[in-house]
């Protein structure tokens, strides 16, 4: 497992935990995705997480040369709409799947990692409650899968 900067690798670690937990019951509960939607602030609140989050991550010296050829506006735009479809709102994400964005790219686990850190760091800033981090954590987590080593 990849440590985080200040030492936060277990509460991290916790948080993943309990968002994979909470994305298990918010899949049993269609009623619990929308109320995280709404939870994020609703489609502006969601924006200002991922225009705060991309911003992170552009800056983040582990990981902005993987975007340096990257359209930044394009790419909020396709990351909000991404955010409030998963979150339960009316949004419907219309970019490539996950797959076919990260083909070839073959990322590491670690860059995953920062680009986690930077988006839970914006949630922090956003003043998002820690449970409703984790649930959207939780409905994030398992693109891992599918982005890591493309």
């Amino acid at each position: 497992m990849t440590s985080f900067r200040h030492g936060r690798a277990a509460p991290r670690l916790a948080a993943l935990m309990g968002g994979l937990f909470a994305a298990a019951l918010a899949a049993a509960n269609p009623a619990a995705a929308a109320s995280l939607f709404e939870d994020l602030g609703g489609k502006e609140g969601i924006a200002r997480i991922v225009n705060d989050g991309v911003d992170r991550v552009l800056a983040d010296a582990r990981i902005k040369g993987r975007f340096a050829n990257t359209d930044a506006k394009r790419l909020k735009g396709q990351l909000a709409d991404q955010f409030c479809q998963i979150s339960g709102g009316p949004c419907v994400y219309g970019g490539r799947s996950m797959e076919q964005a990260h083909a070839g790219l073959n990322l590491r686990n670690a860059e995953f990692n920062a680009l986690a850190e930077d988006f839970q760091t914006a949630m922090e800033q956003q003043n998002i409650p820690f449970t409703v981090q984790n649930r959207l954590i939780g409905l994030l987590a398992p693109m891992q899968r599918t982005v890591v080593g493309q």
